[in-house]
């Protein structure tokens, strides 16, 4: 296979040779298959392995649950093109076909999305068809969150593959990823591996979420919990990346991130405060019981003898 775009990259120190196409499909001229198409797809494959197999834990048929994903996922993919075209800050990406739009016209797939974008399109497909299907949706989503962070993990390994979503110069002398395109765009030195950031943190989120998910307080807990864990990492690391999407001079998934991180926080101190108060309300037993006067009996003691109201009577 004649290699189109092949990458010669320095990773810690690691010299690394690979071809960002994996292989070709005998389909007209040939249409290639990206490393980052299998990232996405295997992500994907992850997201519903995982979410399959943990329904019946959330409460969901799993049967409508696939009705549910069938329509979802597609349409999120949509809306991460969508999201990515509103934002690009590239004056010449102009929409003039079909093929521009879905980003396939240079043969490679389609091109430029936006986590956020799925993220969005995702969780409002997904709530009308959960009422379409009668899935409760706060299950539903409480499942999703914690599918897209190892989805999410996987999936910024294609931005490896593409050598893209990489950050400034960190200034060291071994901490750091230096490419052709690295160089081209940022200069000579090590660059932050801002995909291999994303993915340990959302590998450690996913990770937190399981075992959190296995004792959920209420219904959303887990959505909430992964607005505030990805937003606050991915707040930090996008300000390292060179290759933001910007609403004017303003990074757009920053200010996203840093809303849904206060938004979702004072929603989850909010939720738990209500959950401790009702527990306490619940727990709250009087140390005596009333006392009715008319059933009481007065006992005088008068030596060794014991009587009462009704035998002295």
């Amino acid at each position: 296979m004649q290699s189109l775009a092949a990458y010669n990259v320095t990773l810690f120190g690691i010299d690394l040779t690979f071809d960002s196409i994996a292989f070709k499909l005998p389909i007209g001229d040939g249409w290639n298959i990206y490393w980052y198409g299998i990232c996405i797809a295997l992500a994907f494959l992850v997201a519903v392995i995982y979410g399959f197999t943990r329904a019946t834990k959330f409460g969901i048929d799993p049967d409508r649950l696939t009705d549910v994903v069938l329509v979802t996922a597609p349409m999120a993919i949509l809306c991460a093109r969508i999201y990515y075209i509103i934002f690009d800050p590239d004056p010449k990406a102009k929409i003039e076909s079909i093929g521009d739009f879905f980003g396939i016209s240079g043969n490679s797939g389609v091109a430029g999305l936006a986590i956020y974008g799925a993220v969005i399109g995702a969780a409002a497909v997904g709530f009308l068809m959960c009422k379409l299907r009668r899935v409760n949706f706060l299950d539903a989503f409480d499942l999703a969150a914690i599918c897209f962070l190892p989805a999410q993990a996987i999936g910024r390994w294609g931005n490896f593959f593409n050598q893209e979503a990489f950050g400034s110069l960190t200034g060291s002398s071994w901490w750091g990823m230096t490419s052709q395109n690295t160089v081209a765009e940022v200069g000579e030195g090590l660059v932050h591996p801002c995909f291999l950031y994303e993915s340990i943190w959302c590998i450690i989120g996913f990770v937190i979420l399981h075992f959190l998910s296995k004792k959920r307080k209420f219904k959303g807990q887990m959505a909430l919990s992964y607005c505030v864990w990805y937003g606050l990492g991915r707040m930090f690391i996008e300000g390292l990346r060179t290759d933001s999407l910007y609403l004017g001079p303003l990074r757009v998934s920053q200010w996203l991130s840093g809303a849904l991180v206060l938004v979702c926080g004072i929603t989850l101190i909010i939720m738990f405060t209500r959950l401790k108060n009702a527990k306490e309300a619940l727990t709250y037993e009087s140390m005596f019981d009333e006392i009715d006067d008319t059933t009481v009996k007065t006992v005088y003691y008068e030596g060794d003898d014991e009587t009462t109201d009704k035998e002295e009577e």
